[in-house]
């Protein structure tokens, strides 16, 4: 097998709604750093492109891991995907990398399906020789994905549920907060997951003037190059955009409040197709099961 086929190599599903695909994409596992996502099209045919960060890369076998959580269309129509299909067309790797230097102590925070965008990061930090905390945060022990795989390079692994059904009953902000505030600061935070997260870790790290914060925004994203405007965001005083200026960003920069507002655009349009295409599963389930009697 030779050249970019987007086909699905493996699929795993790691919880209720989140899914692994492995895809054979050589030219992007190549290319691809720590931090960087591709734009992803299911069926040539439906025009949506939703970004996705790259999970996991192997140059060698040619291969991108990609995680997702089941919540639309497209996410519903690739968690459907079997082994053998194709994706119509995986772009990237695009947006900035991480920037990756030895660093005294990082601190890497992923809530929900955040875990899997910060796996790479951590792990790069790892190799890098800096010290990683590493905490996660779920709303239950179904929920925690990637847990093997960030333990075994964490030095510091902190698991945190909202039930307590796994690790510590808390929010993932408790431990950061805790290890903020130890004598010997970490000198970087790298928070990844929902938007609201991402917001009360940085408020956890504003006080601390020597440590500083990265989050990684996963904007409405169109075209990828910074064309369509659709993913723009508040950084300072200056109006960025996240496909081609981030993922990401000096946490305390945000303009959470615009970013939070401006991604509730499209959930009527979204929630109405991932309707229609339920509808129209179940009628094709009825047609077979007609068929078949």
């Amino acid at each position: 097998m030779s050249g970019d086929d987007y086909t699905v190599l493996q699929r795993q599903q790691l919880s209720e709604n989140v899914f692994r695909l492995k895809i054979h994409a050589p030219s992007v596992a190549v290319e691809r750093r720590p931090g960087q996502f591709v734009l992803v099209a299911v069926d040539a045919d439906y025009g949506e492109r939703i970004p996705l960060t790259i999970a996991d890369a192997d140059p060698q076998a040619g291969t991108i891991d990609l995680v997702f959580q089941k919540v639309g269309l497209t996410t519903s129509l690739m968690a459907e995907l079997p082994v053998g299909s194709h994706l119509a067309a995986v772009l990237g790797p695009l947006g900035c990398p991480t920037h990756i230097t030895p660093r005294r102590h990082v601190v890497c925070v992923g809530g929900g399906i955040g875990v899997a965008p910060m796996h790479p990061i951590a792990k790069a930090f790892h190799e890098a020789g800096s010290k990683v905390s590493v905490i996660v945060g779920a709303r239950s022990r179904e929920l925690v994905i990637l847990e093997p795989e960030l333990r075994a390079f964490a030095d510091e692994f902190i698991l945190c549920t909202d039930d307590g059904s796994a690790g510590r009953k808390a929010l993932v902000t408790e431990p950061l907060k805790e290890i903020c505030e130890r004598e010997e600061h970490p000198d970087l935070v790298v928070a990844i997951g929902p938007p609201v997260m991402m917001k009360f870790c940085t408020a956890v790290v504003e006080p601390f003037a020597d440590i500083d914060i990265l989050v990684s925004l996963n904007t409405i994203m169109v075209d990828g190059t910074g064309m369509c405007g659709g993913c723009r965001v508040r950084i300072g005083n200056e109006i960025r955009f996240v496909c081609v200026d981030g993922p990401e960003f000096d946490g305390r920069l945000v303009d959470w409040d615009s970013m939070l507002k401006r991604l509730q655009a499209y959930r009527p349009i979204e929630r109405r197709k991932l309707e229609d295409h339920i509808c129209r599963m179940e009628a094709a389930a009825d047609a077979r099961e007609k068929t078949q009697q």
